[in-house]
């Protein structure tokens, strides 16, 4: 019988985790939290707004089994070890572990881990702590602090605009979104030529006149410095200088989000659900393994034993040259649990991406080689180029010239196809035998000045780090619930906001523009992260917030007005109200104006394209939740007819299976026939 039970919160780890300890310890998953925030009180909160915001916690029915199982389990045993994830939310699960099953600090303990290693493992049983109350306050003060602001600002615009929810860190980063797409909207071009010299090896560009910057704002202002131009250019200057090129520091959570969007167009919500299974456990074979550390971190640390480790293979694989310094941000008054944290890393170097390739899919193997290069890169050598610099005189205009080739590959050797380099070769002006060149022609060009780019995913989530808005964990779903709530749509990979999102967006700021604003988020994160050290109570900082947040709510439901909706200029079939526009999640659609007493919704008459061949019903055009679109029968689920190419209505020859149209011809959708 086992001695002592390990909680975990995930199968897949508890798993992993297992196979390192021996019989007499037995591994099971809490399945993530057991218990959450009830849903009763005043305005549904589970916080008891008068005593200090005393939470009421309840067992979700779905978790009611599984913590009936955790505490026959610990009964069977001497201690139980609460080994769940090592940030400010894995330690309140933890505590509600250690509270639910009725755990003491004798029977108990804490261990924390950052990779899931047999080393690791080991290491962390043979060091417990018991649970750090700081931690668990500064965790359940935010997850109150956003019930608070969830629940009553959600419902304050459900009774307002066509919005769903509002949120902390969600309605700031829309208002970012917003107030971008209002710049751009109220954006000026300006005017403005460029003058290009062209030689037969490179380009030179008009920078100064008489040594002083120049702009041409008009073709009339180009033309006239055209007419004082030849085609003779005096070698004025010539500066050449070694630069170095640092590598990046190794992944923080940020980081990572934004190069694996960037880099491999992978977003979000779908990098940090493959980091999590990296971070869990494969099975490569003779072994199961965790083979990165923990991904949410806002740590660029490296343990001592992977950089030694580091810096041998990098000697060995590539030689001494390569071998590079170890990189440290400076640290910023941050949370104490960051000291333990590192950066993301795979937890052995030895452990290539090419060694493992056959034991993952193609996306885990991607993700894998990404965090794999970035951290090996972050402790090799920097790179080296050679910058020229060249200074062409024309009767006292001045044209630049710029050239830079890599000497040294440095850390780009592993890390060249996420950050590529060009060489710009041009002539060796320095031992030129001549000081005149002659260009071959002089050309002029005509712009505009462009407005600043919208956000992409990367983008914001840089903006956010840098604005102090939200943690590791929060990035990845604010961009989904921004994306879901149908806030913003994504174009060209960027973020554009929706008419309900300028209108969630204008309605928050007429009341709440002091809350909802970047400088009070980023002042609530830092109180946040101030309780985790114990330096400031937690429910004083939510009576501090909701003395402010109280009153300005009441006064957004006594003078906000509610948007009416859109009339359609037609009367309800069913009731006789007037038919509006409404929307909803999958966009805008019609409903009755007397909603809920009356349910109608108007359903647009879908496109026949034939007879359905399996029945009396219509093939008619359709689309997934995903918005793919398909073709199936109007009779489904009686009839599952479906294609993914559009039907002609015509059989095939060989077959008589429906023809459809494919890359711009005409196929049997069964056999091999092409027309």
């Amino acid at each position: 019988m086992p001695k002592k039970l390990v909680i975990v919160e995930s199968p897949a780890k508890s798993k992993t985790i297992e196979k390192f300890l021996g019989p007499d310890y037995k591994v099971v998953s809490s399945k993530g939290h057991v218990r959450d925030l009830a849903t009763k009180g005043k305005f549904g909160l589970g916080v008891d707004l008068e005593d200090n915001f005393k939470p009421t916690y309840i067992v979700a029915k779905a978790k009611s089994t599984v913590l009936n199982e955790l505490k026959k389990n610990a009964e069977k045993v001497d201690e139980v070890i609460i080994a769940t994830d090592p940030d400010r939310e894995g330690e309140a699960i933890g505590w509600h572990l250690f509270d639910a099953i009725g755990l003491t600090e004798e029977n108990s303990k804490r261990v924390v881990f950052n990779e899931i290693t047999k080393t690791a493992i080991v290491e962390a049983i043979k060091n417990p702590r018991n649970l750090d109350m700081d931690l668990v306050n500064s965790q359940e003060a935010r997850r109150i602090l956003d019930r608070i602001i969830g629940f009553r600002l959600s419902k304050l615009m459900q009774a307002k605009t066509d919005g769903k929810s509002a949120g902390r860190v969600q309605s700031v980063a829309l208002k970012l979104i917003v107030d971008r797409e209002r710049e751009i909207e109220a954006f000026n071009p300006e005017e403005y030529w460029s003058v290009t010299a062209k030689f037969p090896e490179f380009d030179a560009e008009l920078v100064k006149y008489n040594n002083k910057n120049i702009k041409l704002k008009n073709e009339e202002e180009t033309d006239k410095v055209l007419e004082k131009l030849t085609n003779k250019f005096n070698i004025d200057e010539v500066n050449e200088a070694e630069k170095n090129k640092k590598a990046k520091m190794p992944f923080i959570t940020s980081t990572f989000q934004q190069v694996a969007s960037t880099k491999l167009g992978v977003n979000s919500k779908k990098s940090m659900m493959i980091a999590q299974k990296l971070y869990e456990g494969i099975d490569i074979g003779e072994e199961t393994v965790g083979l990165i550390t923990y991904m949410r971190t806002d740590s660029t640390r490296l343990s001592s034993e992977f950089i030694k480790e580091t810096f041998s293979y990098i000697e060995k694989e590539h030689g001494k040259k390569y071998v590079g310094t170890v990189r440290q941000k400076k640290k910023k008054e941050n949370e104490k649990i960051q000291d333990a944290h590192e950066a993301i890393r795979p937890t052995s170097i030895k452990r290539t991406p090419l060694s493992i390739k056959k034991y993952l899919t193609p996306d885990e193997y991607k993700i894998y080689k990404l965090i794999y290069a970035r951290a090996l890169a972050s402790l090799m050598a920097d790179a080296k180029t050679k910058s020229t610099t060249v200074i062409l005189e024309n009767n006292n205009y001045q044209f630049k010239v710029n050239g830079s080739i890599l000497i040294f590959d440095g850390y780009l050797k592993v890390y060249n196809e996420y950050e590529e380099t060009k060489d710009v070769v041009i002539p060796d002006f320095a031992n030129y035998n001549s000081k005149v060149i002659l260009s071959q022609k002089i050309e002029k060009e005509q712009h505009f000045t462009q407005p600043p780019a919208r956000y992409s995913e990367a983008k914001l989530i840089k903006e956010m780090e840098e604005l102090g808005i939200g943690r590791p964990s929060t990035y990845s779903k604010t961009m989904d619930t921004l994306k879901t709530r149908a806030y913003v749509v994504i174009k060209d990979k960027q973020f554009h906001p929706t008419e309900i999102g300028f209108e969630i967006t204008d309605k928050l700021q007429q009341t709440f523009s002091n809350i909802i604003n970047v400088e009070y988020t980023a002042r609530m994160e830092d109180d946040l992260d101030k309780i985790s050290t114990g330096d400031i109570v937690w429910y004083e900082v939510l009576r501090d917030f909701y003395a402010k947040f109280s009153p300005l709510l009441d006064e957004a439901f006594e003078k906000l007005e509610k948007k009416e909706p859109e009339k359609v200029g037609r009367p309800c079939p069913e009731c006789g109200s007037d038919l509006v526009y409404r929307v909803g999640r999958y966009g805008k659609f019609v409903g009755c104006s007397n909603y809920p007493t009356c349910k109608f919704i108007e359903t647009e008459e879908p496109d026949v394209i034939t007879d359905c061949p399996n029945c009396d019903g219509k093939i008619v055009a359709k689309k997934t939740r995903k918005g793919k679109i398909f073709y199936g029968c109007n009779n489904f689920p009686k009839c599952k007819t479906a294609y993914w190419d559009k039907p002609t209505g015509d059989k095939c020859p060989e077959c008589e299976s429906m023809l459809v149209e494919k890359n711009g011809g005409i196929k049997c959708s069964s056999c091999t026939y092409v027309k």
